[in-house]
């Protein structure tokens, strides 16, 4: 087949398909070498495509990073999301997205290196953009805690803004699949289970009222 011949089959392909195409090739040359050491040609040949049509698509190494991080972070997104919108019960809706968010980073960990370890290297725009991504899942985890909180009869979240305790649970989180990373013989089970363990059984005593402080617990 000529080049021509060649380029002309390659453009058949729908941009829908082909752009994630590319996103799920970038997403692993950017976790496995970093955005300095990534090279376009090595994201091109895993995709399939010429280096040309890489730029074609999205301008330069840097917008294809920040389409890489808003790839990622859309799909465990909408994975969290989508594991519990159906639950009625609190306790079951969380345990279901905090299992969906362990299993997206265990079958997804370039994904999870992009939005984590990867983008807080690089900096500027990269870290700009996963700290929108990171808005996005605090929202939902703050609508969850109001959630709950209404479930076991209470009208307003104890302690603080549904949003204050939504960062540190997002944190806990994230630290979590950041040490998961490196002991990958655990199981998405196992982690979520701590954390439920964490998150549950606190936030259980906080919705209902029963508050820690250094004055009660220590006079």
């Amino acid at each position: 087949m000529s080049v021509t011949k060649e380029s002309k089959a390659r453009t058949k392909v729908p941009r829908a398909v082909r752009e994630p195409q590319m996103l799920d090739a970038a997403v692993a040359v950017f976790a496995e070498r970093g955005y300095h050491g990534a090279s376009m040609d090595e994201i091109a040949a895993g995709a399939g495509v010429t280096k040309p049509m890489v730029y074609s698509y999205f301008g330069s190494k840097e917008d294809l990073y920040l389409a890489c991080i808003d790839h990622a972070g859309t799909r465990l997104m909408e994975a969290v999301d989508e594991a519990g919108r159906e639950e009625r019960d609190p306790e079951r809706q969380l345990w279901l997205r905090l299992l969906a968010f362990f299993r997206f980073v265990g079958e997804h960990r370039h994904e999870w290196r992009v939005l984590g370890r990867e983008a807080a290297a690089t900096g500027g725009p990269a870290s700009e953009q996963v700290a929108r991504a990171r808005r996005r899942v605090v929202q939902l985890v703050g609508r969850q805690i109001e959630l709950n909180a209404r479930a076991r009869g209470a009208e307003v979240v104890p302690g603080g803004e549904p949003e204050i305790l939504a960062q540190a649970m997002v944190g806990a989180g994230e630290s979590l699949a950041d040490w998961w990373l490196d002991h990958p013989e655990e199981t998405a089970e196992a982690m979520a289970g701590r954390l439920m363990n964490v998150l549950w059984m606190g936030l259980g005593d906080l919705v209902e009222g029963r508050l820690w402080s250094p004055a009660a617990e220590y006079s």
